[in-house]
C-alpha cells in the first residue's frame, strides 16, 4: 500500500491539463504556455482516492439540504478528536465552527475581537491575509519583524505592546520562511500574551507539514491559561489539496469567544455558512486519509531537500531550508534585482512564476526575496529550478 501510495505524487499523476483548466491563484490557469508556477501554495497532484469516493457516495443519494448551521458533528468531531490525539489540545466538539476556509476564519477572528483603533501583533514577513484583516476591520497591524528561522527572542515583543493592543497574531509554521516554532519559543510568547491579557490568533493551516527532525507544538499546548485566550484558525488545503472546496475552521476552548465567533460569523441567520460537500470531504481527510498524507510529507522531504541544493548553487541566491510548509523564501538580495524586478527577469527568461516578495503581500520584510512552492513533481520541479540556474548564469 506505501508503495502504491508512494507512486501518486510521480509526474505521470499530475493531469496539466486538467491544471490549466482548474487552478487559478497566479497558477497553471493563469500563465502562458510554457509558464512554469511555482507560486501559490497549491498541490500539483489530485486529492486523496477516499475524498473522491466519500463526495461519490454523498452525491450519489441525490438529496443537498441545508446542514447544520455550526457545522456537521461528524467534522466537528473528527476536528476534537485530531487536537487531542495529534496536538495534545482539547476541544469540545460544540466550540468548533467549520467556516469557508482559513482565510475567513483570520478575518473572523479579527472581526469578532478588534475595534477601530485597536492593534494587533503581526509577524514580518508574513502572509498578508494577517494585516489585511485587521485592517479591514479598522485596528492596526504592528509588525514584528522575524527575518530567518532561527531562536526568536520573544522579550523584544513586549516593547510593541501598547494599551491599545488587543492581540497577537501567530503564524505557525511561518508562512513564507518556513519556521516552525520552539516549545520554548511558545512558552515565552504565552507568558506574554497571559500578562498582557491579550488573545492569541494561531494560524495553524501548515501545523501538518513540518519535516524532520522539528516537531509542531500548538501554543494552546503550553498551558490552561493560554488555550484558555487562544483561537486556532485551520483548513484543509495545505495538506490535502482542497483548496477549492474553501473549508477550514475556527476553534477555542474558551466557550465566551465561540459564542462571539458563532455571532459575528452570520451562520445562524444563513447569510453565511460552510456547504455540506466540503464538510464531507475534510472529515474523510482526517478519518481517512493519514497514510497518504504521510507518503506525501515523505516526497515534500525529498523536494525540500532537492530545492534546498539546487537554489544555494545558483548566482545570487541562497536559503535555509524551510523545517515546514512547502515553500522556499530565497534571498536574491546579492543579485541586485528588487523582487519584482526578479518576478519579471525569470518569468521572461527562465519561463518560471514565483512570488515576488513584495510588502503587499508579506511585508517590508520580505524586499529581496522571492517565494517557490515545491508541491510538484521531482520532474517539474528540477526542469523549473534547471531554467533559473540557466537564466541566472546569463544575468
Amino acid at each position: 500500500m506505501y508503495k502504491l501510495l508512494f507512486l501518486l505524487f510521480e509526474n505521470q499523476h499530475i493531469n496539466i491539463s486538467t491544471l490549466k483548466e482548474r487552478s487559478y491563484n497566479l497558477r497553471w490557469a493563469e500563465v502562458e504556455k510554457g509558464i512554469i508556477p511555482l507560486t501559490a501554495a497549491d498541490l500539483d497532484f489530485p486529492c486523496a482516492t477516499p475524498i473522491i469516493e466519500a463526495i461519490k457516495s454523498y452525491s450519489n443519494k441525490g438529496y443537498f439540504n441545508y446542514g447544520p448551521t455550526e457545522g456537521m458533528p461528524i467534522l466537528k468531531e473528527s476536528i476534537s478528536s485530531y487536537f487531542k490525539r495529534k496536538r495534545n489540545v482539547t476541544i469540545d466538539p460544540k466550540n468548533i465552527l467549520p467556516v469557508d476556509s482559513a482565510a475567513f476564519g483570520i478575518y473572523l477572528t479579527c472581526q469578532s475581537f478588534l475595534q477601530p483603533g485597536d492593534e494587533a501583533i503581526i509577524f514580518d514577513p508574513v502572509d498578508f491575509l494577517f494585516r489585511y484583516s485587521i485592517e479591514k476591520v479598522g485596528a492596526t497591524a504592528v509588525s514584528f519583524s522575524i527575518p530567518n528561522i532561527s531562536e526568536i527572542d520573544f522579550s523584544m515583543l513586549e516593547t510593541l505592546i501598547t494599551k491599545k493592543t488587543k492581540m497577537i497574531c501567530l503564524c505557525n509554521p511561518l508562512n513564507p520562511t518556513g519556521k516552525v516554532f520552539t516549545k520554548n519559543e511558545l512558552t515565552q510568547l504565552a507568558k506574554i500574551a497571559n500578562k498582557f491579557d491579550l488573545i492569541i490568533l494561531s494560524d495553524e493551516i501548515w501545523s501538518d507539514i513540518i519535516f524532520e527532525p522539528y516537531v509542531f507544538t500548538s501554543i494552546a499546548s503550553i498551558n490552561e491559561e493560554i488555550n484558555n485566550r487562544t483561537i486556532i484558525v485551520t483548513g484543509f488545503s495545505k495538506s490535502y489539496g482542497l483548496a477549492g472546496l474553501r473549508i477550514g475552521a475556527v476553534l477555542t476552548k474558551n466557550n465566551q469567544l465561540y459564542t462571539q465567533l458563532l455571532l459575528n460569523a452570520d451562520h445562524q441567520s444563513t447569510i453565511h455558512g460552510i456547504n455540506v460537500i466540503s464538510q464531507v470531504a475534510a472529515s474523510t481527510a482526517l478519518n481517512e486519509c493519514n497514510d497518504w498524507l504521510n507518503q506525501f510529507l515523505t516526497h515534500l522531504q525529498k523536494m525540500r531537500d532537492l530545492c534546498v541544493e539546487k537554489i544555494n548553487n545558483i548566482n545570487g541566491f541562497s536559503c535555509q531550508a524551510p523545517q515546514g510548509c512547502y515553500v522556499v523564501f530565497i534571498d536574491i538580495k546579492k543579485t541586485g534585482l528588487s523582487s519584482k524586478e526578479m518576478h519579471a527577469y525569470l518569468l521572461q527568461e527562465a519561463k518560471v512564476s514565483v512570488v515576488p516578495g513584495l510588502q503587499q503581500w508579506f511585508g517590508k520584510g520580505a524586499e529581496g526575496f522571492i517565494r517557490i512552492s515545491f508541491a510538484t513533481s521531482e520532474a517539474i520541479l528540477t526542469t523549473a529550478l534547471d531554467n533559473i540556474h540557466h537564466s541566472m548564469s546569463k544575468l
